[in-house]
């Protein structure tokens, strides 16, 4: 038996579900989230180019865990955030917001905008007074709760609540939650018995891990992860996070240079070296953040290199 992964590492979690080989997980995931009537199933998604374009998101350029089109227009980005960086709510409607506008070009019609569909799966909890674990955001009216329109769509995936439900999962939907919880062993294997999509995602999962240059990424990216996390604790028990604990405590910016330099050489040993002597001479703890939140979707150096120097511009 392979050694079981943190499925919810954002770089295995884009291999395995990401990919057009789990385009079979993916749909099966959607749909337990959306629970399309009887007959409306999705059965087929496009996956697209995750970069959103910068001039839709004031020059701030992003990349998105996974973002498809279904065969009916809509788009639907899924992404997974570990930490709670305390800002889930305003980043979920900033990428919303980009891709709702992105869909036009000059001079279209607004009649070819299409529903957009975020689905945020968190490890951590946002709602925190509730037991529910699955929030669903919609446009309404405040007393009648009349729909404006069906176009903005936003899920929260609360994954610690679901543990704590202690009992079997009730249907599709928690059955992939407690696939994203990482639970293993003869629990887990019931479940995929039953559910083709988490056998598929299974089945990728051990591929994944198999391969060694993976697997070094995968690891060095839960490493920065976990480091990332240790930082923004320290810095809320510092006090130095202007209650909010965007930053990163001073002191810990060698920590995070450490992080994108091992990646950078394990994914593009010897023609990276120049860019690691430029993210050495960083000491700017905002940049270092932006830099280690973006660099582990890169598949190029020159997209690497773009990150790290848009992270410096916009910073001066």
């Amino acid at each position: 038996m392979v050694k079981t992964i943190n499925r919810i590492n954002d770089y295995a979690f884009k291999r395995i579900l990401g990919s057009e080989e789990g385009k079979e997980a993916l749909i099966s995931f959607l749909n337990a989230v959306l629970k399309p009537p009887p007959g409306q199933e999705l059965h087929d998604v496009e996956l697209l180019d995750r970069e959103l374009d910068p001039k839709y998101l004031l020059d701030k350029a992003a990349r998105l865990d996974i973002l498809a089109r279904t065969a009916a227009g809509a788009l639907v980005n899924v992404e997974v955030q570990i930490a709670n960086k305390y800002n889930i709510d305003k980043r979920t409607l900033f990428y919303w917001a980009g891709l709702y506008h992105g869909q036009l070009s000059s001079g279209q019609d607004f009649i070819h905008l299409r529903k957009t569909i975020t689905i945020n799966i968190l490890g951590f909890e946002w709602f925190k007074r509730r037991t529910k674990y699955h929030y669903t955001f919609r446009i309404r009216e405040d007393e009648t709760g009349e729909l404006l329109n069906d176009e903005l769509e936003i899920h929260f995936l609360e994954l610690p609540k679901v543990l704590r439900l202690k009992r079997r999962p009730k249907d599709a939907l928690e059955e992939w939650l407690l696939y994203f919880n990482n639970i293993a062993g003869e629990e887990m294997e019931a479940i995929a018995m039953g559910n083709p999509g988490i056998r598929k995602a299974m089945t990728i999962e051990q591929i994944f891990f198999k391969n060694q240059q993976e697997r070094r990424l995968y690891e060095l990216r839960e490493k920065a992860a976990r480091d990332e996390i240790s930082m923004i604790s320290g810095a809320r028990a510092e006090g130095k996070a202007e209650g909010k604990a965007e930053g990163l405590v001073e002191g810990k910016a060698e920590m995070a240079k450490d992080a994108i330099c091992k990646y950078l050489d394990a994914r593009f040993p010897k023609t990276s070296i120049d860019l690691q002597a430029e993210v050495q001479r960083i000491n700017d703890l905002v940049i270092l953040d932006k830099i280690i939140n973006k660099i582990y979707t890169v598949n190029s150096l020159d997209e690497a290199a773009a990150i790290v120097r848009e992270a410096i511009g916009a910073r001066h």
